[in-house]
């Protein structure tokens, strides 16, 4: 990787499966709760569907990714909060009519933030500052410009992601259960 070649853009519809391997990376556990099944193809097949739709939460609109020579190293999800329910309503009914009749996810963001809902670097480019560089960007995009709230969730016990955030500005602001998970709710405020 050169940082010379390396560039944050907005996602594009040819860019779904690359997308999905990176998202994938962050919600393994979670996709795996929403499909009822711990199939890696599975997940990533549910994953590269959504993502390569306009209208859900999962859409490559609402992503960008690190590239450098054409190779994605990184990509995130992020969304406006308010936005939550009309973004998630095809999902929820697809995986009401495929996997789970009963799926009925807790609401992980609201009104008054953007919504960081997943963040993933390659494995073999994890450490390098992807991750910061990302974050720093949207930082600068939404909080600094925008004037507008981050926020994202963070397992409780995953201490080297936590120690990011905080490093980076981000505060707790209460705790949240997303399918059955103590999750820390976090955010970034001008």
């Amino acid at each position: 990787m050169t940082d010379a070649g390396m560039k944050i853009r907005k996602a594009r519809v040819e860019d779904s499966r690359g997308i999905a391997d990176h998202l994938l990376l962050a919600m393994e556990d979670i996709v795996y709760e929403f499909i009822g099944d711990k199939d890696s193809k599975k997940a990533k097949e549910f994953l590269a569907y959504f993502i390569e739709r306009q209208g859900n939460q999962y859409s490559y609109q609402n992503c960008l990714v690190i590239e450098d020579g054409g190779q994605i190293l990184a990509a995130v999800n992020i969304y406006d909060g308010a936005k939550l329910r009309l973004l998630r309503a095809p999902v929820t009914q697809y995986l009401r009519t495929h996997f789970n009749a009963g799926f009925n996810p807790e609401d992980e963001t609201q009104a008054g933030e953007y919504y960081i809902d997943s963040l993933g670097v390659s494995p073999d480019q994890q450490g390098k500052g992807l991750g910061s560089k990302i974050l720093n960007h949207l930082i600068d995009t939404h909080v600094i410009r925008h004037q507008r709230t981050l926020g994202l969730l963070v397992e409780e016990d995953n201490m080297n992601a936590q120690k990011l955030y905080f490093k980076l500005g981000f505060k707790p602001v209460g705790m949240k259960i997303l399918v059955g998970k103590n999750m820390q709710h976090l955010q970034l405020k001008t």
